[in-house]
């Protein structure tokens, strides 16, 4: 028999061009037409429930999310609970921090075919923790202890987000494959909507909800309480433990079922060369749930303690009013520095004082920092007293008096994520001297750049036009307090040259 031809060259890179086209093909969009579905599906970790998870494109962002699609089989039970559905749903989009995987827009569909709860989330391209910790040990490389450190950190700090809300919000499914990591180091932490949406659905609608649990390889994460009717916040920091361990160690050995056992997690445990490290981790992994410690309270555990809080509030403070500043103001700023000059001098009681001088100093490795600081790499809310703060009530039922009116889905505006890095304004006279021309220029921490122009009227305020802004989507809430005050600063300035 003779053997079959290979195929040229440019009929497999045509082959490979038209399931390229395959994958990119819209088969959906969302109700305001901003969501586009794709034909490729992604695989965003052990997320419990979920049916199917695809590429999407965010059209007015240019950038890819991933659209998650929540089906259910009685769609009759399925109309009966649906404001029940959407109160959590919009509870949910208020869960807002760095190290949290958001989730963007959600809406219903419930059409005579099927029912379905389609929700957006953000897209993490470099994947989930455990890849990454393959990846790493494939390649034989230890783990680097400070990249340990942040990591920790970062989870930590959602965590300690997350608990102090009123009620707190347990996870419940923490594992390395719902933890992911971005390009720039930024932890986030997926699969946060999945216990308080199980939890809150009637019995007749739970059937899409597989158990959490079912995985053989990740058993190992759940705590002996776990399921438990007062089970609480412990349930995460025993995950969390089980985390730590395995970012230590890049994998904890598992037998032929897949399923870690006691004696893998010892043997893992006594491998610790850090003693710090080890008893930090023992901490988390006690039996007895009332013995472990808060995700606040490990935050300030001397493992992790990498940044002294002055410095962290000065880089925070600095990020917060970068605006006022040039963009490589640290460039600048060196440029006309005497590297020679004494930064800071330490007496000593017997001999010369200790000095330390600005050529000792790498202004590369500030840059870097106030870029993680910028990133969300280090929250300034990890060192804030204990709380709890004016958190969204995710888990509060809505009283049953208070008559909620329904908004329509999709909602007419959605809010903006980024915050503002930068802010310009300029305020000229028309030519017949009765009006001003607002020019406002807004540079985002994606380094997108927004132009706003605006005739104002002799009633407007600052208040209330950078109230407007944040109505119609083009401002951070975060921002709002900070663009009014530039905006009455700038008016007073021309006004008063004008006058």
């Amino acid at each position: 028999m003779a053997a079959p031809e290979p195929v040229p060259r440019r009929g497999r890179e045509r082959e490979r061009e038209d399931e390229s086209e395959d994958e990119s093909d819209i088969l959906e969009e969302s109700p305001c037409g901003r969501w586009q579905k794709r034909r490729e599906q992604v695989n965003q970790g052990n997320m419990p429930g979920i049916q199917s998870t695809f590429l999407a494109m965010d059209t007015e962002e240019g950038v890819e999310v991933v659209w998650n699609e929540l089906h259910f089989g009685d769609r009759k039970a399925f109309s009966a609970h649906e404001e029940k559905i959407q109160t959590m749903f919009e509870q949910l989009a208020l869960v807002d921090h760095p190290n949290i995987v958001k989730l963007h827009k959600y809406w219903l569909d419930a059409s005579e075919a099927r029912a379905r709860v389609i929700f957006i989330t953000e897209y993490v391209s470099s994947g989930s923790l455990k890849q990454f910790l393959k990846k790493t040990k494939k390649n034989h490389k230890a783990m680097n202890a400070r990249a340990w450190k942040r990591w920790c950190t970062q989870i930590l700090s959602a965590l300690s987000f997350l608990h102090a809300c009123s009620p707190p919000i347990i996870h419940g499914n923490l594992t390395s494959d719902t933890i992911f990591i971005q390009h720039n180091g930024l932890i986030k932490i997926g699969s946060v909507w999945y216990r308080i949406f199980s939890n809150a659905l009637p019995d007749d609608l739970r059937s899409p909800i597989r158990a959490e649990r079912e995985e053989l390889r990740n058993l190992h994460f759940f705590p002996p309480e776990y399921g438990e009717v007062n089970d609480g916040t412990a349930v995460d920091i025993f995950s969390f433990g089980m985390c730590a361990l395995e970012m230590a160690v890049l994998e904890i050995q598992a037998n032929g079922d897949t399923r870690v056992t006691e004696e893998a997690i010892a043997q893992a445990r006594h491998s610790l060369s850090d003693p710090n490290m080890r008893e930090f981790i023992l901490s988390c992994l006690a039996r007895d749930p009332a013995r472990r410690p808060s995700a606040h309270n490990l935050l300030f555990h001397r493992v992790l303690f990498e940044v002294h809080s002055l410095k962290l509030l000065a880089a925070h403070c600095f990020i917060q009013h970068q605006y006022l500043m040039p963009e490589n103001v640290v460039e600048e700023k060196t440029k006309a520095m005497d590297l020679h000059a004494v930064l800071a001098e330490m007496p000593q009681p017997h001999g010369p004082p200790m000095q330390w001088r600005y050529s000792e100093v790498s202004f590369l490795e500030l840059d870097k920092f106030l870029e993680d600081v910028r990133n969300g790499i280090y929250p300034l809310m990890n060192f804030a007293a204990a709380r709890p703060l004016g958190l969204p009530r995710v888990l509060a039922p809505p009283p049953e008096e208070v008559q909620k009116a329904k908004t329509p889905t999709p909602e007419p505006f959605d809010s903006e994520t980024r915050k503002v890095v930068q802010m310009q304004c300029n305020l000229e006279r028309s030519e017949d001297k009765a009006r001003w021309h607002l020019t406002l220029l807004l540079v985002l921490e994606d380094r997108l750049h927004r132009q706003l122009t605006y005739d104002l009227l002799p009633t407007d305020n600052a208040q209330d036009l950078a109230a407007e802004l944040v109505h119609y989507g083009f401002l951070h809430e975060d921002d709002r307090t900070k663009l009014a005050a530039f905006l009455e600063t700038t008016f007073l300035k021309y006004r008063g040259a004008q006058a």
